[in-house]
């Protein structure tokens, strides 16, 4: 099997948000709370403004795996240090390590608007900068799915600062694939900016174990894949 050597820059990607995700980010929990009008007039005007200000991109590598243990990953020579890694994914031979975003003028459009003391637009609109940016990275995760199929099994994504992979393996990541060819950079904390960016890694083998935590193929664009194992249940593309 033959994965895309380099670096590959994706541009113009297509983004669905979906309306639950952005009321999940403003504290509405799903089949407890309803919204009301306003607030959903509050949503439409600031998916609108969303929209216009997203220009959402991505930049992702695949690398071979170099070395394997339970809790380790050397991935080109770069170790990686991911609890539990071993009993996720299984036995991985490729990873390919990603970084998306939405861009910055969302963001320097809410902090204009918390000075501007226009508040409820303010939280809705960046509430719809986090659904998109992680509808974002679902869309990378299935692109990455893709480029595997027929012959590797390609998992789920996992980021840095998220469960007990400690976030300062943040740049260990960006050593792999860097951030600036879609403006993407860390902090002395490691923290990404633009604010409204996802790091994330695949792994890819033939043995590897995908559906450790939800079937990715239940929210792929490509409904008529020969290699889907569960039906399409909502899209990542709109």
């Amino acid at each position: 099997m033959s994965l895309p050597d380099g670096l590959q820059v994706f541009t113009d990607l297509p983004l669905a948000i979906d309306p639950a995700e952005v009321l999940r980010f403003q504290g509405y929990k799903a089949g407890r709370d309803v919204p009301g009008p306003d607030v959903r007039a509050l949503f439409d005007e600031a998916l609108a403004e969303g929209r216009r200000l997203m220009a959402p991109r991505a930049v992702a590598r695949w690398a071979p795996v170099t070395r394997r243990t339970e809790d380790d990953l050397e991935v080109d020579g770069e170790p990686l240090a991911i609890p539990g890694i071993g009993q996720r994914w299984g036995a991985v031979d490729h990873v390919a390590a990603a970084v998306c975003t939405i861009g910055e003028a969302l963001e320097r459009r809410v902090s204009a608007l918390w000075e501007a003391r226009e508040l409820p637009l303010a939280s809705m609109l960046d509430s719809v900068g986090s659904g998109a940016v992680e509808s974002l990275a679902e869309y990378v995760n299935d692109l990455l799915c893709q480029q595997g199929l027929p012959a590797l099994r390609v998992t789920n994504r996992i980021s840095p600062g998220y469960g007990e992979w400690d976030v300062a393996e943040q740049r260990r990541l960006f050593r792999l694939c860097a951030g600036e060819p879609i403006g993407v950079v860390l902090n002395e904390a490691w923290v990404m900016t633009p604010g409204k960016s996802i790091s994330l890694l695949v792994g890819a083998g033939v043995a590897a174990r995908v559906d450790h935590y939800f079937s990715q193929c239940a929210r792929c664009w490509m409904r008529d894949c020969a290699y889907r194992r569960a039906p399409v249940q909502a899209a990542v593309r709109r």
